[in-house]
């Protein structure tokens, strides 16, 4: 069957979209037949990407096969052997970090390396509140006059154009590693490691990493640079490995491509979680009631949430303060602290997204909502909530006197990042950078209107493509009896699931719906039946309102074929199969 025939026959759903199969079916059966997989396995791997000849490298990636020289990038001996040289001479050290997850994640990182190998290092995360992002004028010189030698800026610094010059005038090394956007122009810093440079080929091939990928690929040059010196003849070479749990949550977490490398990262870094070595994450896991072994959508809705609510509501510096914590007392009080924080932060969420949807304008293909008093640390992901419902991206700024503070989310095909730094650059924004999936932007409260113009007009023609080509992909069509947790388990091998690789969608049917209920907050419930004699538990999450929601609700015994994704379920010990759903369509052939 070819990959542009209909699933199910389904040409319109009832969220009015197609349902399309994402891989040739032909290219999942040969991929399956060549290495002895299961056919939806076959079918997964084919629908993104995958050649017949590289599956082993995808479905058991390692860093032997896909971590490159970090010399390739620009700037990374010279950062290293600064580092190196600091660490020798024991020069204070100072790693500048952002307040979320890949910014905690990169500088508890190199906080762990650089202690490891005798270097006196201290960290400092700005506050969102009184802050704001990245490295400013007053910490710089605070920093510099406190006796630090080197500061290091993590996932920040690109674009901090004045605050890096204060720096290096008050006699300060700066060294860049980041990973958002960049324009010709570079800040005057000591090095600047970021394979987004434009003028870094290895941003080509590297240009997805998280910034705590690049500061993993800065401690493997930096380990080298004190290797080969004879550094290690008198101590103890440190364990890189033991950090790739860290560089895994901080890479699902800021939402970047798990592709190429970034598989690596998330495949050996959930292996080194299981094993609990860092008791700030393990104390965390036990917070958030995981007995188990994590997997990456655990990383995104689990621990990442947490990690970030205290730059979001709390104190900036909570998550880096967990993750280097080497003391079980200290991070239990960590790990709760954040567990409060991430509940009130669910609470603003909630208030402020729905003012957002009285705010936005529905029609733009940009959707650009702003409001007074909105809480700086919920704004982005009520961001991410309008990008779901409206599939466009969306921009939500709180505005606060004469000054907002926005973040935005993408859709793939559309690079919200490049746009920011364009409007930037004519002076619509006093601040703002980002990547093509989210940005963030500093503006003034009587410039709003002319961002959102400008936005729309610059976007309209990616949004519209975009949006033409949206098609729900599925992965496999199954009866009713073939959700099992077997089959899960079977499609686990093709992972770990995210951003550029998505996890696997299935259609089921016919069903029926024997049971329909609302519970939390606008989810929905079903419990679907199929003419095998099956039963399957479903879950539509925030749908209680939309037109699949409704669907389900009035649909009495009218017959449904269903799409999501399987979810194995483990709280009741015995592993059980249900179906988390994004979209049904009517199986009887009528609207």
């Amino acid at each position: 069957m070819a990959a542009s025939s209909y699933v199910f026959g389904v040409e319109r759903s009832v969220l009015g979209q197609p349902w399309r199969w994402r891989a040739d079916l032909s290219a999942g059966a040969a991929i399956a037949q060549a290495h002895g997989l299961p056919e939806a396995v076959g079918l997964v791997l084919a629908g993104r990407g995958a050649e017949v000849e590289a599956v082993c490298r995808l479905i058991k990636p390692t860093l032997r096969d896909w971590l490159p020289d970090p010399s390739i990038f620009q700037d990374m001996d010279r950062a290293a052997e600064r580092l190196a040289d600091a660490v020798r001479r024991r020069e204070p050290i100072v790693v500048f970090g952002d307040y979320d997850v890949d910014g905690a994640t990169s500088t508890a990182l190199l906080v762990r390396v650089l202690r490891a190998v005798g270097g006196v290092v201290s960290f400092y995360i700005p506050d969102r509140m009184t802050e704001g992002y990245g490295p400013n004028v007053a910490a710089m010189t605070a920093i510099a006059q406190a006796g630090a030698k080197v500061v290091v800026t993590v996932d920040c610094g690109t674009q901090s154009f004045e605050p890096l010059a204060a720096a290096k005038a008050a006699g300060l090394d700066v060294v860049v590693v980041d990973h958002h956007k960049a324009g010709w122009a570079l800040p005057e810093a000591f090095a600047v490691v970021n394979p987004n440079r434009l003028d870094d080929d290895a941003g080509t091939d590297y240009g997805h990493l998280a910034a705590v990928g690049v500061c993993f690929l800065l401690a493997v040059a930096l380990n080298r640079v004190l290797r080969l010196s004879g550094w290690y003849n008198s101590c103890p070479e440190p364990d890189l490995m033991s950090l790739l749990d860290m560089v895994a949550l901080g890479t699902v977490a800021d939402v970047v491509a798990l592709t190429g490398l970034n598989r690596v990262f998330v495949a050996q870094g959930l292996k080194v979680m299981a094993r609990r070595g860092n008791i700030g994450l393990a104390t965390l896991c036990d917070v958030a009631r995981m007995d188990r072994a994590p997997t990456s959508g655990d990383l995104g809705f689990q621990l990442g949430p947490r990690i970030n609510a205290g730059g979001r509501v709390g104190r900036s510096d909570l998550g880096t303060r967990l993750l280097i914590s080497e003391a079980p007392g200290e991070a239990r009080q960590i790990a709760e602290e954040l567990d409060r924080l991430n509940a009130e932060r669910k609470a603003l969420e909630a208030l402020t997204l729905d003012q957002a949807l009285l705010a936005a304008p529905e029609s733009d293909p940009v959707v650009v909502a702003s409001g007074d008093g909105w809480h700086a640390g919920v704004i982005g992901i009520v961001a991410g909530r309008l990008k779901e419902k409206f599939g466009r991206p969306a921009v939500v700024i709180g505005v606060d006197g004469a000054v907002g503070k926005g973040s935005g989310r993408s859709v793939p095909g559309v690079d919200l990042g490049a746009a920011v730094l364009a409007a930037k650059d004519i002076g619509l924004l006093a601040a703002g950078g980002g990547h093509a999936m989210a940005a963030g932007l500093t503006i003034a409260a009587d410039k709003v209107a002319d961002f959102r113009a400008f936005l729309c007009e610059r976007l309209a023609e990616d949004v519209a493509a975009s949006m033409d080509g949206r098609a729900l992909k599925l992965d496999a069509a199954l009866a009713p009896g073939g959700v099992t947790p077997e089959l899960g388990e079977q499609l686990d091998q093709a992972g770990p699931y995210g951003t550029g690789w998505p996890t696997p969608k299935v259609a089921v049917g016919p069903v029926t719906v024997v049971k329909c209920d609302i519970v939390g907050q606008d989810h929905v419930r079903v419990i679907l039946s199929g003419k095998d004699g099956a039963r399957i538990k479903a879950m539509a999450f925030r749908h209680g309102n939309t037109a699949l929601g409704q669907a389900l609700a009035g649909a009495g015994r009218r017959p449904l074929y269903v799409a999501g994704r399987i979810n194995i379920d483990h709280w009741t010990g015995e592993p059980r199969a249900e179906l988390h759903l994004d979209d049904a369509a009517w199986a009887d052939g009528l609207g």
